[in-house]
């Protein structure tokens, strides 16, 4: 199949999520409006199997993903690889080992694979088993020509030529020991953090908010931990922090948080507690569900070399600051990475066309 068509295929996904899931008008075939509507009902579904797959969530994260294939963006993103210029190109299967913890959070690699003209076999995680394939099943109704490209399985895989593999930081040993002798991306844990100066305005602590508590903080872009400056006043992001009430209405969530509150008490440490979450000095960049870990800092270059040391445990950082340097993240946006924000930095583009 020729790039642009695989190309328009995406792009026409896009079209279909964003009217799936947000407010954008369309018309379809009966087949692609069957799959939309299939969809559409796993998505209402997902929280009878998987209890953190809120309804709401749910929806941002698949809308997220249709604003994410607009054509601009599509394009932009694919623009240095000249996939369409390849002439020795000779299509492989790649094995996916995907990763469960936010809903269709495989979906930039089954897009790297497919869009680089590859074979997908995705082992799907059985905490998010229905999302994607419901997904794929539309893309091929778009895009019959992708019928013989995607396979997905929860068993062991089989028959592959390379190997992109999501885990924690204990199954990457194991991934490294099966998949070593393979071309491999093997990606491991990795949080959040967000860099305060104390002069942030009420809207962008609101916003950053947000970077803390979607998706329960349950992904790797998620802040899990803040860096504040001697003497900083938590007083009015408390306050903030703590209008997130609606996240105790997940029994999950609120027993993680009863739990670890229990813990704090019992061992007579020092926290605030918003009524929903519990904000901590510690110097981990891991924190628990519904526990964000705070450090204090009093040089800017002393904390800029320190980000720069623990790089392999930070996935984005979040701030407003003037005085970080690199890919820094606008506050409230940790949540939605463009195409070119690949996880743990590894680009899987530059990695897909060369097997």
């Amino acid at each position: 199949m020729e790039t642009e068509k695989r190309i328009a295929a995406f792009v026409q996904l896009g079209n279909t999520l964003r009217y799936a899931f947000g407010e954008e008008k369309a018309s379809y075939t009966p087949d692609v409006t069957a799959k939309i509507e299939i969809l559409r009902r796993e998505a209402r579904e997902a929280f009878y199997y998987n209890a953190w797959f809120t309804k709401d969530f749910v929806y941002r994260a698949l809308l997220a993903l249709g604003e994410s294939l607009r054509e601009e963006k599509l394009r932009k993103w694919l623009s240095p690889y000249n996939l369409s210029q390849q002439t020795s190109f000779q299509s492989k299967t790649v094995g996916v080992v995907m990763a469960g913890n936010l809903p269709a959070v495989g979906f930039h690699d089954f897009l790297s694979v497919l869009v680089s003209g590859h074979h997908i076999l995705a082992r799907l995680s059985s905490d998010d088993n229905k999302l994607l394939p419901a997904m794929a099943e539309l893309l091929m109704a778009i895009e019959p020509g992708f019928n013989d490209f995607i396979c997905f399985t929860e068993g062991l895989m089989k028959g592959f030529d390379a190997v992109i593999a999501t885990g924690s930081n204990n199954t990457s040993r194991y991934f490294e020991y099966y998949f070593g002798k393979y071309p491999h991306i093997i990606r491991k844990n990795r949080n959040g953090v967000a860099v305060l100066t104390g002069s942030e305005t009420e809207e962008a602590l609101k916003v950053l908010s947000t970077d803390i508590f979607l998706y329960y903080g349950l992904g790797c872009r998620n802040v899990a931990k803040l860096f504040v400056p001697l003497g900083y006043d938590f007083q009015p992001f408390l306050k903030i922090l703590e209008s997130w009430q609606q996240v105790n209405e997940n029994h999950k969530y609120f027993n993680n948080y009863e739990y670890n509150k229990a813990i704090f008490l019992v061992n007579g440490r020092q926290h605030f507690d918003t009524g929903n979450l519990l904000v901590v000095e510690d110097i981990q960049f891991a924190s628990s569900v519904s526990v964000l870990h705070y450090e204090y800092y009093s040089n800017p270059v002393a904390l800029r070399n320190l980000l720069l040391i623990n790089q392999e445990k930070i996935q984005c950082v979040v701030s407003e600051s003037d005085f970080l340097t690199g890919d820094i993240v606008p506050m409230g946006k940790s949540q939605s990475p463009e195409l070119w924000d690949y996880a743990d930095g590894v680009d899987t583009m530059a990695f897909l066309p060369g097997l």
